[in-house]
């Protein structure tokens, strides 16, 4: 009877191949080509893994690089609008300012004829021929037939609360023609004539210490003559 052992045929033909493997990779030349062939292979795992994360890197750079592009352009599109908005107010505040030194400009003679007129209500007889206004300087010009009208007129500016500070007073008398007597002559062969003052008055405004600036409180002026009738402005024509 014959026999045939399988398991050591089997064996030493797989240590035959292992010997066949190890003779080959045993040589100095073998172990290099090996060694290269597997830094070659790491190498390009390397290099290709640096390209493709640089590419994304470069990719997600430019995604951001753009989307940046976008704010900016957005952004300089809300500053153009900004500065427009801004000139537009500029120029509305230019003309709210204009318009409010213009309703001062035109406040200014009428607050100062409204406080004249109110003083010169009250001394009856007394004539304004000029009033002009400088600043803060006031100067006044006219005639009255009487002295003591022209000190009472001074007075009742001097005793304004301060709307009216720093009085001078220069009176000249001077004898004028009676336009509203009888055309008569005297022995001399003259028309009579009339003896009136003539006056000066130079002054400080002050419009901050006007009545409407105090709530409306009349002035020292107007309420030492409580009860008296409103008269007229009496202007002398030239």
């Amino acid at each position: 009877m014959i026999k045939i052992n399988l398991l050591n045929s089997v064996t030493e033909r797989q240590g035959g191949a292992v010997v066949a493997v190890d003779r080959k990779i045993s040589s100095a030349k073998s172990r290099m080509i090996l060694m290269s062939v597997v830094v070659s292979v790491l190498l390009a795992a390397v290099i290709g893994w640096d390209v493709i994360s640089t590419q994304m890197a470069k990719t997600e750079a430019e995604r951001q690089l753009d989307q940046q592009k976008q704010i900016a352009a957005e952004l300089e599109v809300v500053m153009n609008e900004q500065k427009e908005l801004e000139a537009k107010i500029a120029s509305i505040d230019t003309r709210i300012e204009s318009i409010k030194r213009l309703r001062s400009s035109q406040a200014g003679p009428s607050a100062v004829l409204d406080a004249m007129r109110e003083r010169i209500a009250m001394v009856p007889g007394l004539y304004i021929e000029n009033i002009e206004q400088t600043g803060d300087t006031i100067v006044l010009k006219g005639n009255s037939p009487d002295e003591a009208q022209v000190t009472q007129f001074g007075r009742s500016l001097e005793f304004s609360n301060g709307l009216f500070s720093n009085l001078s007073i220069e009176t000249t008398r001077v004898d004028v023609q009676n336009q509203n007597a009888p055309q008569k002559v005297n022995a001399e062969g003259e028309a009579p004539k009339l003896s009136i003052v003539n006056f000066t008055i130079r002054c400080a405004y002050t419009p901050s210490k006007a009545p409407n600036a105090d709530n409306g409180n009349p002035t020292t002026a107007s309420a030492t003559a409580p009860g008296t009738p409103a008269q007229p402005v009496q202007v002398a024509k030239n």
